[in-house]
């Protein structure tokens, strides 16, 4: 299989959510012909002033590209768009490629690979690893599983929008190490939440906690810019609540079917659900306030209400 440059490649990608968008407007930045689509048309248009085309259907996407990218939120809209009567393998041309960039189920993955050998087209799972600052900069992380010969000739693709991706083996390993790499993810930040709120417990600064946890070994390079933004109260979603939240239901539903035991995720869990039924548009690190409020602690936020109320 050639090299899949900008200039032999036309791709499609269907998904532009946030994190799609930014990888799309890196592969438009990089020379890419880029043909888009999404449920929500205006999403697909904003790229248009980049270079973009717009597809008004998947199925006249998938006759235009060689190159199919989609970047969607679960597993049923990932069936929906390559399964569907009106989807992707009814309309692909023999010969063509996917690169799946979703966060799914490793079964899922597997179901897509073994479609994809019938229609004739090669596939990788590839899910993305980082959060929306690092698809703007080209600094993702891929896990890669599938079709290996794709994966040797999508790297002109993936140097575009990443700064590193492995290939880790046959159909689903790609998914499945995007799930243990965010089981760390989530489990670590809810370890960091319950120090935090220890910390304050027994008197310490909560900004000097933050800032001196930051330079210890401890805190894992995902999780340490998340430390400046949380002593400046800042739970703007990077990696929503919500998608974490999905994402340890892919991990407890794949580990009871491999009858692994997870405790630790199980909990952790529980705790990112009790903050995300809140109802807000949050990071992931807002289980750090969960925490400081059922330690009955002063949040930032709530000394600054103080504050203002007091002027």
């Amino acid at each position: 299989m050639n090299s899949l440059t900008n200039e032999n490649t036309r791709l499609g990608f269907i998904g532009i959510g946030n994190m799609g968008s930014r990888i799309a407007r890196r592969l438009l930045d990089h020379g890419y012909q880029l043909v888009a689509y999404n449920r929500s048309r205006e999403a697909a248009e904003a790229l248009v002033k980049y270079g973009a085309t717009v597809a008004d259907s998947v199925a006249i996407l998938a006759s235009q590209a060689n190159v199919i990218l989609s970047c969607l939120p679960n597993d049923d809209a990932v069936k929906w768009v390559y399964t569907d009567p009106h989807g992707v393998f009814a309309y692909v041309h023999h010969g063509s490629a996917i690169i799946e960039m979703s966060t799914v189920l490793p079964a899922t993955s597997r179901e897509l690979y073994a479609s994809s050998r019938e229609a004739k087209v090669k596939c990788l799972d590839s899910p993305v690893s980082g959060s929306t600052p690092s698809a703007e900069e080209g600094t993702l992380t891929l896990f890669c599983g599938g079709d290996e010969e794709l994966f040797q000739a999508a790297q002109p693709i993936f140097s575009s929008i990443s700064s590193q991706y492995f290939y880790l083996g046959g159909s689903g390993s790609g998914t499945a190490m995007k799930l243990v790499a965010n089981t760390l993810l989530g489990v670590g930040m809810q370890a960091i939440a319950e120090s935090v709120a220890l910390g304050q417990k027994e008197g310490l600064d909560r900004h000097r906690l933050l800032e001196v946890l930051s330079h210890t070994a401890v805190i894992a390079p995902a999780h340490l810019g998340k430390l400046p933004r949380a002593d400046a109260g800042d739970y703007s979603a990077q990696f929503a609540i919500r998608l974490m939240n999905k994402d340890f239901g892919l991990v407890l539903e794949t580990a009871a079917a491999a009858r692994v035991p997870m405790p630790a995720t199980a909990a952790a869990y529980q705790m990112n659900v009790a903050e995300f039924s809140e109802g807000n548009e949050e990071d992931f690190s807002a289980v750090i306030t969960l925490m400081e409020r059922l330690a009955r602690l002063e949040t930032s936020d709530a000394k600054a209400l103080r504050k203002y109320h007091a002027r």
